[in-house]
């Protein structure tokens, strides 16, 4: 509901958190990284009903029981679930609700994607130790012992080859301009890309995934 206070988690650049502004909820984003929490405001200056807080899944600095809904998108993997789970108990208010989502990127339906996933596979810095399936096989830690329920999702994205670069880039994993690994890998993605797409654009498919429950006081 639109009276529902909302902290929503590493708030990034601001996407996720402008569904739930447009909602009429007010949303606390916390965003540790000064340059994407900077973007997160711009995108979000025109509406009244946000604030943006300097802090982490750790340690947010909101106040206790100040909160009806915690969410984070495409986030959840970077937390330490312990501690973040503790502080989410301690900001929520009784009866308070967890929502942890992100799309999980299909890896084997099309050749596009199976080849994405070898090139990431091949140059990405750290990409198998971050993949989302990894933070869904732990989701109970951020829950347990509490009950929550879990729904899928499917979604696609047709993009031009810009967007497949920019998507690439974008990504923590993906070996910056300095790194050796940087233009072998953006040639290979273009070889990809070109090999794959169908009138210039490629499709991206996904399983958005969401888990959702309410948090007991410990």
């Amino acid at each position: 509901m639109a009276e529902h206070v909302v902290a929503d988690i590493a708030s990034g650049t601001g996407i996720w958190t402008r569904m739930l502004l447009e909602n009429g909820n007010p949303v606390l984003g916390v965003e540790p990284n000064a340059e994407m929490r900077k973007a997160g405001e711009r995108l979000l200056a025109t509406f009244p009903k946000f604030t943006s807080v300097v802090g982490t899944a750790e340690a947010t600095a909101l106040a206790d029981q100040s909160v009806d809904f915690v969410t984070a998108a495409q986030a959840a993997h970077w937390f330490d679930r312990a501690r973040a789970r503790s502080e989410f108990v301690r900001i929520l208010k009784p009866g308070g609700w967890l929502v942890l989502l992100w799309n999980e990127r299909v890896t084997d339906s099309s050749a596009f994607l199976r080849d994405y996933e070898q090139l990431l596979l091949t140059y990405a810095t750290d990409y198998q130790d971050i993949r989302h399936e990894h933070t869904t096989s732990a989701i109970n830690e951020f829950h347990d012992p509490a009950p929550f329920q879990a729904r899928v999702f499917e979604m696609r994205q047709e993009v031009d080859y810009a967007g497949v670069e920019g998507r690439l880039l974008s990504s923590s994993y993906a070996p910056g301009p300095d790194h050796p690994q940087h233009a072998p890998m953006l040639r290979e993605l273009r070889r990809i890309f070109e090999a794959n797409a169908v009138e210039g654009r490629a499709v991206f498919e996904y399983k958005t995934r969401l888990y959702f429950g309410q948090l007991g006081r410990e």
